[in-house]
């Protein structure tokens, strides 16, 4: 009978407010000067008293209502007790028995993860160890950021899985507007909590703590499960403890026994009032909550008949999807006489894959930001009609894309301008055909012995002798003809 893993994850989001939890300090994660956004209030002054950033609690609140969570009406702060450098007071602002948001769940490929809750804290500060040193520096300018912690239910049955809910709950995130949830810069910390078990009792618990991506989160799972089959099929026990995971030799290593919740001595914060929420709030909030991703998903898929790949590509890339779907709505009026609804779907698939394809790589490593693009959705939509409708054939639209997306022009001046439109006179193209065919004999003898990439050559001679302006399939029907 084989393990059966039972994985909870814990995850943390700095959010993405103006300033931090109790005091009025900025709230700046790209901030490179240490201890530079503090106060006496986020460094624990003898004296000073938090403020509960109401923003902040929106935030958590407006997530929650996002993951199917009961948002709760009565809620309040706690104090957390324990000591470590960076933690100025002494004690971390939580919440511990009436936290914000409760019982909600997020489906996964089909799959139901449920989640406990969702609370909010404040962050710690950092630590710095220089090189060959024999102390360590703390930076207090994260100390105070709101920090919401979302627990799930040991509901996970391996890396994979834990991967795909991390990585659908930072778009969920980034769409709601609360957090960046950029791991690289720490704004998104994953822990998570593994057991194995060949019964219905569950395991002994270990935590892996401050996975810093996705990649890393289950690998971590991976190699903890395999590490803790080999600890039991040994016939030692599971140790419950707090490990870490080393990068460079991509395992697990142990840190210190799992402190359990009555070792923080929690107690109500004594210096902020309990929290009441009506329902009007509430539902105000609720308002605010925009399309998430699997809406997304499934509208796109429907609308404007994409594939999975491209879809997938616009969920991701927020910005960029809302960008494509104002060029489509420029579609309306010329694609409503034609085929019925096809036409208009044809056409979005033909801008979805000129922005995934050559858009995105003339913007190279750049993240698409519209206020900085110099195609306006109306131009971009007038470029894809000229393809669509076969006024310029796609080499001509990779020049026409270059010059307005380096110059901001309109596509339609540019083309007339530099004579550019696809030849619409047959009778001029075959006498250029009939032109080519006299200066390459050679070429035509090869084709009618058998020679069939002879006619791509004589194709590809049309095409420079017209600069591109004619059309391909109108070319290899003239050759072909042309040629008996």
């Amino acid at each position: 009978m084989a393990y059966k893993p039972t994985i909870g994850l814990e995850i943390h989001a700095e959010l993405k407010t103006n300033s931090k939890m109790f005091c009025s300090c900025k709230n700046d994660p790209d901030e490179k000067r240490p201890n530079y956004n503090i106060c006496p209030v986020c460094t624990a002054q003898p004296g000073t008293l938090p403020v509960a950033n109401e923003e902040a609690i929106k935030m958590v609140i407006k997530t929650g209502l996002a993951l199917n969570c009961t948002v709760s009406e009565n809620s309040k702060f706690d104090r957390k007790n324990y000591f470590y450098p960076d933690l100025p007071k002494g004690y971390q602002i939580s919440q511990y028995d009436q936290p914000l948001c409760q019982g909600g769940f997020l489906e996964i490929t089909g799959r139901r993860i449920r989640i406990t809750r969702i609370h909010l804290e404040e962050d710690t500060g950092s630590l710095m160890h220089p090189e060959g040193a024999d102390y360590s520096l703390v930076n207090l300018n994260r100390a105070g950021i709101p920090l919401m912690e979302l627990v799930t239910e040991p509901d996970i049955t391996s890396g994979k899985e834990a991967r795909e809910f991390a990585e659908e709950l930072q778009l969920i995130f980034r769409y709601l507007g609360v957090s960046d949830a950029d791991m690289e810069k720490g704004q998104m910390r994953v822990e998570v909590n593994i057991s194995i078990s060949k019964a219905k009792k569950l395991g002994t618990k270990v935590e892996i703590k401050n996975l810093n991506s996705f990649k890393v989160v289950e690998k971590a799972i991976d190699f903890e499960i395999a590490r803790q089959e080999e600890v039991l099929e040994s016939g030692e026990k599971v140790v419950q403890e707090t490990r870490g995971w080393h990068d460079k030799k991509e395992i697990t290593f142990s840190q210190r026994e799992k402190e359990e919740a009555h070792d923080y001595r929690y107690f109500p914060e004594p210096d902020l009032p309990p929290m009441h929420f009506g329902k009007d709030y509430i539902e105000k909030i609720k308002a605010t909550v925009p399309e998430l991703p699997e809406r997304k998903r499934e509208r796109f898929k429907k609308e404007y008949g994409l594939d999975s790949a491209p879809v997938e590509f616009f969920v991701a890339n927020k910005d960029l999807s809302e960008y494509f779907e104002k060029v489509v709505s420029e579609f309306e009026e010329w694609t409503k006489e034609e085929e019925k609804g096809q036409a208009h779907i044809k056409a979005s698939k033909l801008a979805a894959n000129y922005l995934i394809s050559d858009v995105k790589g003339l913007l190279g490593d750049k993240n698409f930001v519209e206020t900085e693009f110099k195609i306006t959705p109306e131009n971009f939509a007038e470029f894809i009609k000229m393809i669509y409708k076969g006024e310029i054939s796609s080499k001509i639209a990779k020049m026409v894309l270059a010059d307005i997306f380096n110059n901001g022009s309109d596509p339609s001046t540019f083309v007339d301008e530099n004579n550019l439109r696809q030849m619409s006179d047959d009778s001029e193209l075959e006498k250029i055909v009939k032109d080519v065919a006299a200066k390459n004999t050679k070429a035509v003898d090869d084709y009618k012995k058998g020679k069939a990439a002879s006619l791509q050559f004589l194709a590809g001679q049309v095409m420079a002798a017209t600069k591109g302006r004619a059309n391909p399939e109108t070319v290899q029907k003239l050759l072909k003809n042309i040629l008996k």
